[in-house]
């Protein structure tokens, strides 16, 4: 595929995925329960860190030990927000 429109097609899912996120953030109604949502978000938001991170700061093709740093900083980060946010910790963060 042409890079120009690796890029371009990329941008676009990046765009539509925060319209998603979006979506589900302001969706739900007030008081209704959000755990679901909040949890789409928070992948999708990981999705679009590795997106940025492989494409338009250039790690699909960096050395392999770099790469696989970048893979597994955003697994951890993924478990560990997860965590914490069905652990409750966050509630107690945000004064709730």
């Amino acid at each position: 595929m042409n890079p120009a429109r690796r890029i371009t097609l990329i941008w676009l899912l990046l765009m539509l995925a925060t319209l998603l996120s979006w979506q589900l953030g302001h969706g739900a109604a007030p008081g209704t329960q959000r755990g679901g949502a909040s949890i789409a978000i928070l992948l999708i938001a990981l999705v679009k860190a590795r997106f940025v991170f492989l494409e338009f700061m250039e790690l699909r093709g960096a050395p392999w030990p770099l790469r696989l740093a970048f893979e597994a900083w955003a697994v951890l980060v993924g478990v560990a927000l997860i965590a914490l946010y069905w652990s409750g910790l966050t509630h107690y963060a945000s004064g709730q």
